[in-house]
């Protein structure tokens, strides 16, 4: 029988997962601050965190099951689904290779609090100035979108391979820069996960299946529906949000919190350790 507390942990991340993934709060940076004050951390705990993100895209994809099976079933009838379809492997390709490049090294390095806190921190200097710099929009809508700026958007994305920076948060900001409208940059960033993440979580899975076996999969159940549930209503609420207001609030959120982070590691105040 699986540990309770186990199960309550799964259930615990899987909503920070869910509520965060989407958000340009970075959901790894939330994952990884969480396991280390729950004390569930190390080799296993980080793949379970990859996994959780699955169910979490498995969200988006039930959102805008509708735009997604369209764009499949006129892929070769519709300019605007072709288009879609060729930003999205533009988009997914920079962090693709670099994130095959450099597995080891990100896995090995950076996947702890203080690298965490202080990306936090500098991702939400650039929202604010993102935000508060003159925003000319020239692609209101995803349709609208070109191949360039889609794979502009997609180095921009691989700088979320830095745990704390946030996929949503750089495909976002880095969006605005290039001129998407708020609703453009957010959906396009909802779109982009779909392969990014299947791609990171399955070479994840991959390269560490072996740290796992059949009493994970409660665990994995648990942390899944979390996830997904919570995602589904993050994705539905920041659509919402961006047709009203700016991201700065999002930006304000990640300054304190990293700050915060940062003060208790300096101060003793929490011992962060390591995140291994």
């Amino acid at each position: 029988m699986t540990d309770p507390t186990l199960l309550l942990n799964a259930l615990i991340l899987g909503l920070v997962e869910g509520v965060t993934e989407f958000l340009p709060i970075s959901s790894t940076g939330h994952l990884i601050l969480a396991g280390q004050l729950l004390g569930f951390n190390g080799e296993k705990a980080k793949v379970f965190m990859i996994a959780i993100q699955l169910a979490a895209i498995f969200a988006v994809l039930w959102e805008y099951r509708m735009r997604l099976s369209h764009v499949a079933v006129t892929l070769h009838t519709e300019p605007a689904s072709r288009r879609l379809a060729v930003n999205l492997m533009a988009g997914f390709l920079p962090a693709a290779v670099l994130g095959f490049l450099f597995y080891k090294e990100i896995k090995g390095y950076l996947f702890n609090p203080i690298v965490v806190a202080s990306a936090l921190v500098i991702g939400g200097v650039l929202i604010l100035w993102a935000e508060r710099r003159r925003h000319v929009v020239a692609t209101p809508t995803v349709d609208d979108l070109d191949w360039r700026r889609a794979l502009a958007v997609g180095f921009a994305q691989a700088l979320a391979m830095i745990p704390g920076t946030s996929r949503s948060g750089a495909t976002i900001i880095g969006g605005l820069f290039l001129g998407l409208s708020r609703k453009a940059a957010a959906e396009f960033s909802f779109f982009l996960a779909i392969p990014t993440m299947f791609a990171a979580t399955a070479y994840d899975l991959y390269k560490n299946w072996r740290l796992f076996d059949v009493h994970d999969v409660p665990l994995f159940m648990v942390g899944g529906v979390a996830a997904f549930v919570s995602a589904l209503i993050a994705v539905r609420t920041l659509i919402k949000f961006v047709s009203r207001h700016d991201y700065t609030l999002f930006a304000w959120y990640r300054i304190v919190f990293g700050g915060v982070v940062l003060a208790t590691a300096y101060f003793g105040v929490v011992d962060w350790g390591a995140g291994h």
